[in-house]
C-alpha cells in the first residue's frame, strides 16, 4: 500500500506541471466562407498565360478562456491580359485549445503556426474551385508563416524606431 500512496503523491506535481505547460492545439478545422467568380468562365481571350495576385490575411477571435478560433483568408486573383479570368476568396478555419502562452508565445501560434496547418486545407480548396470552374489546375506555392512573421515583427519594431 505504500507504493500506492507513493504514487498517488508523485503524481499531483506532474498534474501541477501539465496544468501550467504551454499548450497550442488544434480541436478542429471547418471551411467558412468561400467564394469563385469567373466573369466569362474558362473561355479566354489569347494565350492562356494569367498574372496572379495572392493576398493571405489571419484573423482570431476568442472563443472562451482556452480556445481561439483562427481564420486564414486566401484570396487569388487572375487576370489574363486586362481581363479577370477569375477571383477565388477561401476562409479556412481552425479551433485551437490555447493554454499557458505568454504574449510572445500566442502572438507567434495565432500569427505563423496556426496559418502553417490551415494552409493545406485551403490551397485545396482553392485549387478545388480553380478546376471545378473549368480553368487548369492552380496549385499555390508553400508560404513560410515563420518568415512572415518574422518580417511584420522587423516592421512593427521599424516603425516604432521611426516615429
Amino acid at each position: 500500500m505504500t507504493e500506492s500512496d507513493q504514487g498517488a503523491a508523485g503524481a499531483a506535481p506532474a498534474q501541477t506541471e501539465a496544468d501550467s505547460t504551454p499548450e497550442f492545439s488544434l480541436q478542429s478545422v471547418y471551411l467558412k466562407d468561400c467564394s469563385f467568380e469567373a466573369p466569362k468562365g474558362p473561355r479566354v481571350d489569347g494565350e492562356w498565360n494569367p498574372q496572379i495576385s495572392l493576398d493571405l490575411n489571419t484573423a482570431a477571435e476568442t472563443i472562451s478562456p482556452e480556445l481561439r478560433e483562427v481564420v486564414l483568408t486566401i484570396s487569388v486573383a487572375a487576370k489574363n491580359g486586362e481581363n479577370t479570368a477569375f477571383l477565388v476568396e477561401v476562409k479556412q478555419a481552425g479551433v485551437f485549445g490555447v493554454r499557458n502562452l505568454n504574449e510572445a508565445d500566442y502572438r507567434r501560434a495565432v500569427a505563423a503556426v496556426a496559418p502553417g496547418v490551415l494552409f493545406p486545407y485551403a490551397r485545396a480548396v482553392v485549387s478545388q474551385l480553380v478546376s471545378q470552374g473549368g480553368f487548369p489546375q492552380m496549385l499555390l506555392p508553400p508560404v513560410n508563416f515563420d518568415a512572415l512573421f518574422a518580417r511584420s515583427l522587423a516592421d512593427a519594431q521599424q516603425k516604432a524606431l521611426n516615429s
